[in-house]
């Protein structure tokens, strides 16, 4: 005997399928959206439907927008000599609540990650080389991947293909975060924490 309706068992699966999303919590936002208003629950599917329509990747840095280029490509006040190489759209986001990243940014849409079989093939990258060599005036590159496996692999990569361009590649320090404890930090944390000092 089936648990639910049909459809409430598709709403279920469908909701499973969002990452993060396990059995119960489908079930939870299933009843959730079953007892909303139907005016609601048309708001939300069309707002789904509609972001879905209306947005895409920039031609220029692959970031999500709804206009091409997006407005920070667009945007003539930054500073067009640094480009911030990020892996998706949501680090865009992370990068520019700090307010202190004045430049441009390049979204990769993932990281090297060769046991799950994703070479520089798989990931925005030629699209970077085609931007560097189109616009001379970027002078640094930005490498700010993940702090882990693939990321850092990404990192190297992106620095060994650019090192003959004489573009400046850097990485963001990675390290002890504000607020943690020496005592619970990894030895990997502590030797990037290291490697990252500067003079005060």
């Amino acid at each position: 005997m089936r648990q639910y309706p049909k459809p409430l068992n598709k709403l279920i699966n469908e909701l499973s399928k969002l990452p993060g999303i396990g059995g119960k919590t489908a079930q939870r936002l299933a009843f959730h959206i079953l007892a909303l208003e139907e005016s609601e629950a048309t708001a939300l599917a069309n707002s789904i439907v509609n972001a879905k329509r209306s947005l895409h990747y920039c031609s220029v840095c692959g970031n999500l927008t709804d206009t091409d280029p997006c407005e920070i490509c667009s945007d003539e006040s930054r500073d067009r000599t640094k480009v911030c190489v990020v892996e998706t759209p949501q680090d865009v986001i992370a990068m520019e609540r700090v307010r202190e990243f004045k430049g441009l940014y390049h979204v990769l849409h993932g990281a090297i990650s060769p046991v799950e079989g994703i070479g520089p093939n798989e990931i925005n990258l030629k699209s970077l080389i085609t931007r560097l060599q189109q616009h001379d005036e970027v002078g640094e590159i930005i490498v700010a991947t993940n702090p882990n496996i693939e990321g850092e692999a990404t990192a190297m990569y992106i620095a060994r293909l650019l090192k003959p361009s004489g573009i400046k590649v850097t990485r963001i320090a990675h390290g002890i975060p504000v607020g943690g404890d020496l005592e619970y930090a990894d030895e990997v944390t502590l030797l990037k924490a290291m490697e990252g000092r500067r003079e005060i």
